[in-house]
């Protein structure tokens, strides 16, 4: 029995604390790997072999684990091991942008069974986009159960109806602000329709499981951590993309702030640190960084100069090849990115800084003067150990970033005791 409660949403944060002895802390233990067999969790909770026993046999019959013995030829897990169950489900996954989008299936570990990306106008509105998004999930699950990838469904299973009922989680990103404990996306400046919209109501009509929503930055920055940089207690992930976002990571916690508001990097003024008249931000205010140094912005500056630079690929494209007013803009917005880099690197303190999205990994005149901005502009102290560097995961961040979400969501403890109590 995997909990398919619709209601497991972010506001987890409401329930009583986890039993330290109870089921889903054991699993934790499991799917951390620090503990994995019977005796290892015997000397780590310091429980006896007969309830360590009992916590184990539930969570098999819940179908929240099975036995690893079966991979120790290859010298992985040791023996008499045991695993989060890979075939218990499925989770689905989007990372939606403002002009791209990226899809994947995932089973219950987060290995990829099957992927899509594709192009939209985010501006389109909900309906028209979660359509595209519904519309590629059905063909993505259909796509991993021909392959026999999806989960223990048999070939008789695979109706529309069974392989939606597979499912365990949906995680969902996308490029603007998001009241995470409800999903709600509140006054989105490119998001065109969408605010006040709360996007799981769109999928809960056809699936009976958490959908959890978040903005895109956040995403990526989750999966960066995790995946990139484990070891970084204090990391800041910064998106220089359409347009411009940040993701903070403070004692290994992704942090949201009161409201899901936090890291809205991309709208500090900067009007001071340029000549003439602050610039029109799509947000409605003047001299916000974005206006400046945001692909809508550099692209828009660039048109104007008589160059083809429809998306933010144009523009660094049109960089990359030494175009001299492309280069110029990437630096000015490597200045500028610099400046509200170094400010946050004072006001937080982080260890590791990682640029990402679109302009952010492929401009390597930004990343040095953004490098070189920042350890000028901040004190010694704030920098002495700071790294500031390119994503390692690229564009495999947000849908990393969204399958952690889920599965941090499905597999907490609370959430997980308190579906083994309804089940027994």
């Amino acid at each position: 029995m995997f909990t398919t409660d619709a209601d497991t949403k972010p506001a987890q944060a409401q329930r009583t604390a986890p039993n330290p002895n109870g089921p889903g802390a054991i699993l934790a233990l499991i799917r951390s790997g620090r503990a994995t067999t019977r005796t290892q969790i015997m000397q780590t909770t310091g429980l006896s072999r007969s309830t360590v026993a009992l916590r184990l046999d539930t969570l098999l019959a819940a179908g929240y684990i099975s036995s690893a013995a079966l991979e120790n030829s290859t010298g992985g897990r040791p023996p008499g091991s045991f695993q989060i169950d890979p075939a218990a489900g499925v989770m689905l996954l989007a990372a939606i942008g403002a002009g791209s989008m990226q899809l994947a299936v995932t089973d219950m570990h987060g290995t990829v069974l099957a992927r899509d990306q594709g192009a939209i106008d985010v501006a389109d509105g909900p309906e028209r986009v979660l359509g595209t998004v519904a519309a590629r999930f059905d063909a993505l699950l259909a796509q991993a159960a021909a392959q026999g990838r999806n989960g223990r469904s048999s070939r008789a299973q695979r109706t529309q109806r069974a392989l939606r009922a597979n499912v365990k989680g949906i995680g969902i990103g996308v490029p603007g602000p998001v009241e995470f404990a409800q999903g709600r996306v509140v006054r989105p400046p490119i998001m065109t329709g969408w605010d006040g919209y709360r996007v799981a109501d769109f999928f809960e009509k056809d699936y009976a499981c958490p959908v959890l929503v978040d903005k895109d930055v956040n995403l990526m920055a989750l999966g960066e951590h995790r995946a990139g940089w484990p070891d970084a207690a204090h990391m800041l992930f910064v998106k220089v993309s359409t347009g411009i976002g940040a993701g903070m990571i403070m004692d290994q916690v992704l942090q949201r702030g009161a409201h899901g508001g936090a890291g809205d990097l991309g709208h500090l003024y900067v009007g001071h640190l340029v000549a003439g008249e602050p610039s029109l931000c799509r947000c409605g205010n003047y001299g916000c960084l974005e206006a400046y140094a945001a692909g809508w912005a550099i692209c828009q500056r660039l048109r104007a100069a008589g160059h083809r630079a429809d998306t933010v690929r144009d523009a660094a494209d049109l960089a990359q090849q030494g175009v001299r007013e492309a280069v110029e803009q990437m630096q000015e917005a490597g200045r500028l990115l610099g400046e509200t880099i170094a400010m946050a690197v004072s006001l937080l303190n982080p260890s590791l800084v990682v640029l990402g999205g679109e302009l952010g990994t492929r401009q390597s005149d930004m990343l040095a003067v953004v490098r070189e901005t920042v350890y000028r502009r901040s004190l010694p102290l704030a920098t002495r150990h700071l790294q500031i560097v390119n994503s390692r995961l690229g564009a495999d961040a947000g849908l990393l970033g969204a399958t952690h979400l889920v599965s941090d969501a499905l597999f907490a403890p609370q959430v997980v005791d308190e579906a083994i109590e309804q089940w027994v």
